[in-house]
């Protein structure tokens, strides 16, 4: 497998970071979780050549927004994912879900590594992040449209500009991490997707400091089917994907 130079820090960290450097949870030994996988895929951008220090040429994530009427979690952005079908692997799931959901052929993605096990208390849902690098990154689209309202190439580099760096507030109170993602930057990841994301790039020295006062109100429509009663807990870890 031949991987860019811009990935060795992620394919180093998928073997040394632990739970607790990415989430305050994690699945007790009684819980007996519904077990879920979500494909965190990396891809290079187009015209890029970069080495491994070069921090403007950092590649993208691909992400999805969920379709704006579903009954949980409308407008969530998210990685594709879902649950585990009997028998399947965290791998297989996150494939196999890429592909229902944005037509990513699995046959495309190098899996390289995995992120521990995340428990997500409210749901009592398990996920494992899956990573893979989109070897030779093609055309993807919504192949679910009961699912996906959109597609986000988003730059890495764009994730680590302070300029597209928020804290989202639901109406409980409750503050995590966000970004301002799509052309506009009107669109607003944040939960459990923007944790591991805002973690993951603090682990590895990518994450810049950023103004923490800058604070949005969770829009409207992002709130049908999330609890309304969420306590403060860690900034990744109480309202679940």
């Amino acid at each position: 497998m031949t991987l860019p130079g811009w990935l060795a820090p992620v394919v180093e960290a998928s073997s040394t970071i632990t739970v607790h450097e990415l989430t305050r949870f994690m699945p007790p030994a009684d819980a007996d979780p519904r077990r879920s996988a979500v494909l965190m895929v990396f891809a290079d951008r187009d015209g890029d050549v970069a080495g491994p220090d070069d921090l403007a040429h950092r590649g993208e994530l691909v992400l999805t927004e969920r379709n704006h009427h579903m009954r949980s979690h409308p407008g969530q952005v998210s990685f594709p994912g879902g649950s585990l079908d009997p028998g399947e692997t965290a791998v297989e799931a996150a494939l196999r879900e890429a592909w229902e959901e944005i037509g990513l052929d699995p046959a495309e993605v190098e899996v390289f590594g995995e992120l521990p096990e995340l428990w997500l208390p409210p749901s009592n849902n398990a996920v494992t992040p899956v990573l893979g690098y989109w070897r030779d990154r093609g055309d993807v689209h919504i192949a679910s449209p009961a699912e996906v309202h959109e597609i986000h190439h988003v730059a890495i580099a764009d994730l680590l500009d302070p300029d597209n760096r928020i804290q989202v507030r639901h109406p409980s109170g409750w503050l995590g991490p966000g970004f301002l993602i799509g052309p506009d930057r009107d669109v607003i990841l944040w939960g459990f997707t923007a944790g591991i994301i805002a973690r993951l790039f603090s682990y590895l020295g990518w994450a810049e400091d950023w103004d923490r006062a800058r604070v949005r109100d969770l829009p409207d429509h992002m709130l049908q089917g999330v609890p309304q009663n969420a306590r403060q807990v860690a900034p990744n870890t109480d309202l679940e994907e």
